[in-house]
């Protein structure tokens, strides 16, 4: 609620300022994503007139709101991520693919880092991550091939974004999941999975382009101890294949009953349960690496609260609503496609800060002109997949970053080529869907 002497009227743009705040500081070179919702915050705390007693009741209520809830499930995955880890999981997982495709050409071998880095960081929720178990295992089978760095590293992003939509327990989908109501099959169904193939067929395309053009003239280097095969021990087998059919059981389960999210935080905790018991690494262990993991992402929840915090500031002054109306009144209350269009642009150049962080904002931004055209959540979901997976993909940042250095590649320029090409193809897409898709598929 407004205090006492707030300076915004109720129902105003003006209670719009928290999030004007946020976006700009967002934008600043090397600015931290905390930085600015804390900016954020205390701007909404300043426009609402809000004392000490009223922030410490806003904080007790974010910490038991949808973003929190999220951010603990994203702090459980990264501790079943760290638990994969030290059981050797992900890797024999990798070594699986590498050994079943069959790495002799360069197109297997562009194949192999989509397939296995789509599958590591779908399984682990984090791209760097992901990307870190995937790099020492891939990079010597690949660069036999003759990939180049370039290459690898222009794969190694855009399959891991696709990754991060695809996984069922990975944040930006336990976000998307939560924002619209979808169900998984239907959100893999009608967004996550065409978008992500577009993805997936489009840096393939861009893979081998990368590796006709002979600007792109780095090479690996690799050190004797490289060229050694790992080895898999019958226990990291049993181990993996536990996982995986376990995974499987969850996930069904989680389909056919329609858990809530919070049946995720159960699921993480199980699967690293399982580890343990196969991999006999010890219960104490285990809770340690499980913590361990955790506690990498505290920020991340930290983060989560004050954006939370940062929304019901917006929401006191009822700014959301005030936008509606004003963004219905320029399109009309019959143009669904219009306001999918402009969801999916403001998303992708607008708004900076973390994927999940992206979807909460810009579906609040949207949603009272989503209410009043009618767009189904199916579309909607489309929309902010791209508006919260394209920034990264053509701004220089961690996402683009981190691949890049994994994959021993200094080429910033290839990057930018596969990031861009990515992007633009599904904004297209989607702009045609929302024409002439949506009216076919979803009829008013």
């Amino acid at each position: 609620m407004l205090g006492d002497y707030s300076l915004i009227p109720k129902e105003s743009l003006w209670a719009l300022i928290p999030m004007i705040v946020y976006v700009i500081v967002a934008f600043i070179p090397k600015v931290h994503a905390i930085t600015s919702a804390f900016a954020a915050c205390v701007a909404g705390m300043i426009l609402t007139a809000q004392n000490p007693a009223m922030t410490g009741k806003l904080i007790v209520k974010s910490l038991g709101s949808t973003l929190g809830l999220i951010g603990l499930i994203i702090m459980c995955g990264a501790g079943l991520g760290y638990v994969m880890s030290q059981a050797r999981v992900s890797h024999t997982l990798v070594y699986w693919i590498v050994k079943y495709i069959g790495v002799k050409t360069e197109n297997r071998a562009i194949l192999c880092v989509i397939l296995t880095t789509t599958l590591v960081c779908g399984l682990l929720g984090t791209l760097a991550g992901g990307c870190a178990i995937v790099a020492p295992i891939l990079i010597p089978v690949v660069a036999a091939a003759g990939l180049k760095p370039a290459t690898v590293a222009c794969l190694f992003q855009s399959s891991g974004e696709t990754g991060l939509i695809w996984g069922p327990f990975t944040g930006p989908t336990v976000a998307l999941l939560a924002i619209t109501g979808l169900s998984y099959g239907r959100m893999m169904l009608w967004a996550a999975l065409p978008y992500g193939l577009i993805w997936l067929i489009v840096i393939y395309w861009c893979g081998k382009k990368i590796q006709k053009d002979p600007s792109y003239d780095e090479t690996y280097e690799l050190a004797e101890d490289e060229k050694n095969i790992i080895n898999i021990t019958p226990n990291e087998k049993r181990t993996t294949i536990a996982f995986l059919l376990s995974f499987i059981v969850l996930l069904g389960y989680s389909m056919i009953s329609h858990q809530a999210a919070a049946y995720t935080v159960i699921v993480m905790v199980v699967l690293a349960l399982i580890i343990c018991a196969f991999s006999k690494m010890g219960i104490s262990n285990m809770f340690k690496s499980f913590a361990k993991g955790m506690g990498n992402l505290a920020g991340t929840f930290f983060l989560f609260i004050l954006l939370n915090m940062m929304l019901e500031y917006i929401n006191f002054g009822h700014g959301f609503e005030a936008l509606g109306k004003l963004m219905v009144s320029f399109v009309g209350e019959g143009s669904r496609a219009t306001v999918v269009i402009l969801g999916t642009l403001v998303g992708s150049f607008g708004i900076n800060g973390g994927a999940v962080a992206q979807l909460k904002v810009t579906n609040d931004l949207f949603v009272e002109a989503l209410k009043v055209t009618h767009v189904p959540q199916e579309v909607w979901a489309l929309a902010l997949i791209c508006g919260s997976r394209v920034t990264t993909s053509i701004y220089p940042g961690s996402n683009m970053i981190a691949p890049m250095g994994l994959a021993r590649s200094e080429s910033l320029k290839a990057m930018l080529f596969g990031g861009w090409a990515v992007s633009m193809t599904s904004i297209v897409f989607i702009i045609i869907w929302a024409l002439i898709g949506m009216p076919i598929f979803f009829p008013v």
